[in-house]
């Protein structure tokens, strides 16, 4: 049975999915209220990745290095970095196809969620409460511009992703 992180974590990606689909569910164009939802809620989740149920199943294991953390942590920087210049289809299509590999390394069998779950042991409800009350971040505004979008491809390139097999944003 999945515990409380398990539970909290990836009913919060049933939300950010439902949210992405928004963004592209009308044909005339992208919903900026939704997507602004999702780009919000996704860096939350990461920030709640990162800064509590990593280091928090780490202390209670002794320190012991998640044996995913590094593979989750490069797609946190790709994803994060998609997040900056303005939304087009071909970054929600980009979004939408490192989530999909992304989630599975964390809700599958053996995946972050569940090593947590069993790392933290009767700490599973507190980190959990925890990760409930982390705080949304402040966005700043979109970015557009050559920098960002060579800064974007050398995130993607790190965690593994070529840029020309994703599908590449048009500005």
């Amino acid at each position: 049975m999945p515990g409380s992180i398990y539970r909290l974590l990836s009913e919060d990606h049933r939300r950010l999915e439902d949210l992405l689909t928004r963004t592209t569910a009308q044909p005339e164009g992208l919903d900026l209220e939704a997507y602004a939802q999702f780009r919000t809620g996704l860096l939350r989740h990461i920030g709640m990745e990162e800064k509590i149920l990593i280091p928090g199943a780490q202390k209670a294991h002794a320190g012991q290095v998640l044996p995913m953390a590094s593979r989750l942590r490069l797609d946190h920087g790709a994803l994060t970095a998609l997040l900056v210049p303005p939304p087009s289809p071909g970054i929600v299509a980009t979004l939408r196809e490192i989530l999909s590999g992304h989630n599975a390394l964390e809700e599958g069998v053996g995946g972050l969620y569940e090593v947590c779950d069993e790392w933290v042991g009767g700490r599973s409800e507190e980190l959990a409460e925890e990760l409930r009350n982390a705080p949304y971040p402040p966005l700043k505004p979109h970015v557009s511009n050559p920098a960002v979008l060579e800064a974007t491809r050398r995130a993607l390139a790190r965690a593994g992703y070529e840029w020309d097999n994703l599908v590449r944003p048009r500005f």
